[in-house]
């Protein structure tokens, strides 16, 4: 508690009380609305997988998504401020991608004819009108305070195909594959073979952005990135981080939670009775399970790295794509970890409602922030 009110200098700043204030209100809201059934035995939530616990799931990760980019601010990182949120982005969109995916599916299932009129209903008005919304709200500000851009940085932006907001990534994976989803469960019928034809794309989109790293490593001189004289003043706009699509392994790393999301909805009825049989034994496995995989990802980034860059042998492919598929199997069960919980203990109030309702949106703009 200390650590949180005095960061690292040890002298007593406002943003340390902040940063303290934020703490406790995060917790306070994970116990308020709750509804606590760990110590009733063979007793669960039955509302544990409800369109209202799904908002309001999505609305903590929402505003864990904007304290995990505040945290990431230079200034913070220095003394420490938000520190627990700062590796921890890519569990909360594992959240987003799961609700989407289960959501998806469970739509399929009770709504006729759902796949009719689906891209424009479902990727057009829901994804890609308030995606360009967002690119147009960023362009008047980034004009508004008179950032430096190039004319043709401005042309891309506007039209989407490089980042205007580079926190805005999120709903351009998430268009592409609800279109897979469109159309791989419009062409096949074999359930199994859906989910199997989805994993390998989101692989296959996975191997393709650890191929294209973080810069334009193929022009220029070589590891022209890490020398900031060439950074700063002869590198081109085009050139340099978060620019283009899937630049950075944030696109892809926690995507295949889209997939655990299908496969929890179609064997939804089946995972939940298999947990209720003989729940914290199970649920202990599941957690042990889980930990494994935190344990695999954390050796990946350790030992590989997807930042190989700047270990001046040049983008070192190989690394990313070894980091990649460590994390790989961590964000296909955590999820399942998370929503299995919920049988036991979730929270739904006000705030995590709000912002679970404008979950995307709250994406969208968190980079103002």
């Amino acid at each position: 508690m200390l650590s949180f009110i005095f960061g690292h200098t040890g002298a007593l700043h406002w943003w340390n009380l902040a940063d303290f204030a934020v703490a406790i209100l995060f917790a306070y809201l994970l116990v308020w609305g709750r509804s606590n059934k760990l110590f009733k035995k063979n007793e669960f939530n039955d509302d544990f997988l409800s369109l209202d616990t799904m908002k309001s799931l999505r609305g903590f990760a929402a505003i864990g998504v904007i304290l995990h980019h505040i945290s990431q601010e230079q200034v913070f990182q220095m003394e420490g401020i938000l520190l627990p949120f700062v590796n921890a982005g890519a569990y909360f969109v594992s959240i987003f991608f799961f609700a989407s995916g289960y959501g998806l599916l469970k739509s399929l299932d009770s709504k006729p004819n759902y796949l009719r009129g689906f891209v424009k209903k479902r990727i057009v008005k829901s994804i890609v009108v308030p995606y360009y919304v967002d690119i147009l709200l960023y362009g008047a500000f980034i004009a508004l305070v008179r950032l430096p851009m190039d004319k043709e940085q401005w042309v891309f932006n506007f039209l989407g195909v490089t980042m205007m907001n580079q926190y805005a990534w999120f709903p351009v994976v998430l268009a592409i594959l609800y279109l897979v989803f469109f159309i791989t469960f419009r062409l096949c019928k074999n359930r199994k073979n859906c989910f199997k034809i989805i994993f390998a794309f989101i692989i296959l989109m996975g191997i393709g952005c650890m191929i294209e790293g973080h810069y334009a490593w193929w022009t220029g001189p070589s590891n022209w990135w890490c020398s900031e004289y060439y950074y700063m003043n002869e590198a081109t706009w085009w050139m340099k981080e978060k620019v283009f699509w899937f630049h950075g392994e944030w696109w892809v790393n926690s995507a295949p939670a889209f997939l655990t999301g299908l496969v929890f909805a179609n064997y939804e009825k089946k995972i939940v009775a298999f947990f209720k049989e003989n729940y914290w034994k199970r649920f202990f496995i599941l957690v042990i399970i889980t930990e494994v995989c935190f344990a695999i990802s954390d050796i990946g980034q350790s030992k590989f790295g997807y930042w190989t860059e700047f270990n001046l042998k040049g983008p070192e492919i190989g690394n990313k794509l070894a980091t990649y598929f460590c994390q790989v199997p961590l964000f296909l069960i955590l999820p399942v970890t998370i929503y299995i919980f919920l049988m036991k203990y979730h929270v739904s109030n006000p705030i995590s409602r709000f912002f679970g309702k404008y979950s995307l949106h709250t994406y969208l703009m968190n980079l103002m922030a």
